[in-house]
């Protein structure tokens, strides 16, 4: 009773896709893409803890600016190219001229970021750049949320 695109498909056709379906290769190759109960878990938690950041940096005045302290504090500590996934003036970090956002990502996924304000950069003329965070630093910024929380 089904309306399904393979019901409207010549017979042959659709005896090679099931067929194809059938197959080793195609049944491990589907699995694979299924989830389990440990990997949702895993991206409900790191979701939540997205969810929990943005809101914190875009209604917490005082949260933007510990998170843009941690920030400075880690790349005066490791350096921009640790830091950072991209070119920025040190200069600009240093007089804090950006913003902690977090932004979505192809896929779905989600990524601490800076937004640097619009101007300042010179290649970006009245356009804000934004430079993702990378993970190391990341996990430092979710830290001091945490803290925050239990101060």
């Amino acid at each position: 009773m089904s309306d399904s695109f393979i019901d409207h498909l010549p017979t042959q056709e659709r005896e090679k896709i099931r067929k194809r379906l059938r197959s080793p290769e195609e049944y491990e190759r589907l699995r694979e893409k299924v989830k389990g109960p440990e990997d949702l878990e895993r991206e409900m938690e790191k979701n939540a803890e997205f969810a929990e950041a943005k809101l914190s940096l875009e209604s917490d005045l005082n949260a933007q600016e510990k998170a843009k302290n941690v920030v400075r504090a880690y790349i005066a500590e490791k350096g921009i190219d640790a830091a950072l996934e991209g070119k920025v003036s040190p200069d600009m970090i240093s007089r804090g001229l950006f913003t902690v956002t977090v932004i979505e990502k192809d896929k779905g996924e989600s990524k601490l970021a800076i937004t640097l304000q619009p101007g300042e950069s010179a290649s970006s003329g009245n356009v804000a750049e934004t430079l993702s965070l990378k993970p190391a630093l990341q996990q430092q910024v979710f830290l001091s949320f945490k803290l925050k929380d239990k101060s």
